[in-house]
């Protein structure tokens, strides 16, 4: 954990009442570095303007004390010699493309109070990350003129203060995108994780071999939890690897990051159509996949049931039509379960799909990336259970499992999970299938499939990781062009 001051030029500087966050450059200087003081970082709010000043050395000290510095001295060099900057205000100028004729705006932590300079005012902190500078942009001939200007704190007037140090609580909340090696990496990746999930898409060691393998493909990876996120235009690709819902953050980032031209898997329509099984029920039709029998019900009256008892023999499943990880999932096993059943689910969705009851000792779990099988394996059914999890059981909460090469698996069942996903998109996806008789049934693809550290990834180990960022990089790739 951190520790974060903000350092001024003079203590009659007053960000606000009883801070003891924010102390002058005379104290940073004289008392610290602190004998055994927690990792710090430095917001360095002194003027920079000029060289050798009380900002410089602030910025210069910390980097010598081990500090981790905002702006650091590397920066305010760099906004000294912009004129020379030729590379990085090409880069700027093609964010300009749009704007209006004249631009003029605070930007703080990267973020202005205009939603269309976005990308932009990332891109702008992220070559040159420093707490308060000041852009213009106009447009002239077709050709855009931009200014950035350092600015002081004292230079703000009252209602611009109270913005920034709005900007400066949140930006304090998120992890520092500051690393002075980004420079190596072609691209910024956001790989989001929910650390509370108690069924994470991947484990802790997966996430970290995801990471290592962005980086030989020069992606500068960052596993971030949505609170961490100050803005995703900061980032050029988003890898969601936290249990998506469509009313929830997942989806709404994605299509944020979308609409700021980041490449996103899992993609807002994936999300939108692995989420919801009523859609993938009638895709599968129309389609012609091959899945189990299923009915769409929206009452529990005494004519549906005994419509449902000429379709089907006990027992059968209910599903929500939003569920993960075999939540949402019931059985019945007669007439009075199967109606007390839907009277409850009844009352948290207006559709439920009713589905015929086949048992096999696992079911198959393909994945498919952008319509290829990259890996394959049996998920076997919890100890006791009908289901590969078991969300009651306090031991054997999942079945054991086998992971195969995809050669090895029956090619009906690689054919099946390649239409299935092709209903979706060309996203990252995991494909569960039951194989009986020859016969593949599709039960449903799962946008955000599992990918855990020595069971998906046993047979191609760090290959797989590989696969999936070669991925991310192609599409970049193709983004730049």
């Amino acid at each position: 954990m951190y520790k974060t001051l903000i350092v001024v030029d003079d203590e009659y500087v007053a960000l606000d009442k009883d801070r003891s966050d924010v102390i002058s450059f005379e104290k940073y200087l004289r008392e610290y570095p602190k004998l055994n003081e927690p990792k710090t970082r430095i917001i360095n709010l002194c003027d920079t303007e000029q060289y050798l000043s009380k900002g410089y050395y602030c910025s210069l000290l910390a980097e010598a004390r081990n500090h981790i510095v905002l702006p650091s001295v590397k920066t305010i060099n760099g906004l000294r010699n912009l004129a020379h900057d030729s590379d990085n205000f090409a880069v700027l100028s093609h964010l300009t493309i749009g704007l209006n004729t004249v631009t003029n705006k605070h930007v703080f932590f990267g973020k202005s109070d205009s939603s269309e300079l976005d990308k932009l005012t990332a891109k702008i902190f992220a070559l040159y990350p420093a707490p308060l500078l000041n852009l213009s942009v106009q447009q002239l001939n077709g050709q855009a003129n931009i200014t950035i200007t350092r600015m002081s704190f004292c230079d703000l007037d009252e209602t611009k203060k109270q913005c920034f140090l709005t900007q400066l609580e949140g930006f304090n909340k998120t992890l520092w995108r500051i690393n002075n090696s980004r420079k190596n990496y072609r691209w910024d990746m956001a790989i989001l994780v929910d650390h509370q999930d108690k069924v994470p898409p991947s484990n802790k060691e997966a996430i970290s071999r995801f990471v290592k393998a962005a980086a030989k493909f020069g992606i500068n990876a960052n596993v971030v939890s949505i609170d961490q996120i100050d803005n995703i235009a900061h980032y050029d690709a988003l890898f969601i690897r936290e249990t998506t819902a469509i009313d929830h953050h997942t989806y709404r980032l994605a299509r944020k990051a979308e609409d700021l031209g980041l490449v996103v898997i899992d993609d807002s329509t994936s999300i939108l159509r692995c989420c919801n099984k009523v859609y993938l029920h009638d895709a599968f039709n129309y389609k012609k996949v091959r899945s189990l029998k299923t009915e769409v019900v929206n009452n529990q009256s005494v004519e549906t049931i005994t419509a449902l008892e000429q379709a089907f023999t006990y027992p059968v499943v209910l599903k929500l039509p939003e569920g993960s990880f075999s939540n949402g999932v019931f059985k019945a096993k007669n007439r009075e379960e199967l109606s007390a059943k839907l009277d409850e689910l009844l009352k948290v969705s207006a559709l439920v799909l009713v589905q015929e009851y086949l048992y096999t000792e696992f079911d198959w779990r393909i994945g498919v990336l952008n319509g290829r099988a990259i890996y394959a394996c049996k998920y076997l059914m919890a100890r006791g259970h009908w289901q590969i999890y078991n969300h009651s059981a306090k031991r054997f909460f999942s079945g054991d499992f086998e992971t195969l090469p995809t050669f090895e698996v029956p090619k009906y069942v690689l054919d099946s999970a390649l239409r299935a996903a092709s209903v979706v998109g060309t996203g990252l996806y995991g494909v569960d299938i039951k194989a009986v008789d020859n016969k593949a049934y599709v039960l449903e693809v799962n946008d955000n499939p599992s990918i855990d550290y020595k069971v998906e990834d046993a047979y191609l180990k760090d290959e797989l990781y590989m696969q999936v960022m070669a991925e991310f990089n192609r599409r970049l790739e193709e983004r730049g062009r």
